[in-house]
């Protein structure tokens, strides 16, 4: 466990990991197999990573896959920015990075790759924003973490590691790519 004064706010954070490196690799490889097998192989499929963190491991997911399979599934990078239905509610004008996605996924499995499943909004708004692209064959959803609580009824094909979680705590994915370290924390805030 380790604390650290945010203060922006005024508080202590208490943080503890829940995975590390070896965690998440092992997690990432098990996820890759489970595509493989349920599948019958990547034929048609491609990876789409929600920003940010989505994409990162949706390329490392893609990794494991060449070098379990030996063949290169493409993936793509999805900004749900404009399509959150809270977007009305946010102070601050959003930054739209847009979509990137190499190949036409009409007709395609596609598999969402999200760091953290928590209400289910952000993978309701991915899906709209595939379908305003064309219409896959399949979506199917893959997380590196699920913690519960829904609103909408939105469940994960795959799952890293399903973690119970209080709503006052804040689940934290950290990835090389983006913090330079990895690691899965839940954060409580603590009154200073």
């Amino acid at each position: 466990m380790r604390s650290f004064f945010c203060a922006k706010e005024g508080f202590v954070i208490e943080a503890k990991t829940i995975l590390d490196e070896a965690a998440i690799r092992r997690a990432l490889t098990r996820i890759a197999h489970e595509i493989l097998e349920r599948n019958k192989g990547v034929e048609n499929t491609v990876l789409v990573g929600i920003r940010t963190r989505g994409i990162f491991l949706a390329q490392r997911l893609s990794e494991r896959i060449r070098q379990i399979e030996g063949v290169s599934v493409p993936v793509g990078e999805l900004d749900i920015t404009l399509y959150r239905d809270d977007l009305t509610e946010k102070a601050e004008q959003p930054e739209v990075r847009g979509s990137e996605i190499p190949v036409e996924i009409h007709g395609k499995k596609v598999i969402l790759v999200d760091d953290v499943l928590y209400t289910g909004r952000t993978v309701r708004a991915a899906m709209d924003a595939l379908i305003d692209m064309g219409r896959p064959r399949m979506i199917q959803l893959a997380v590196l973490i699920d913690r519960g609580h829904r609103e909408l009824p939105i469940r994960p094909d795959y799952v890293g590691k399903n973690v119970p979680t209080s709503q006052s705590e804040l689940v934290a994915v950290l990835l090389q790519e983006s913090d330079g370290i990895d690691a899965v924390e839940i954060r409580k805030q603590q009154e200073k």
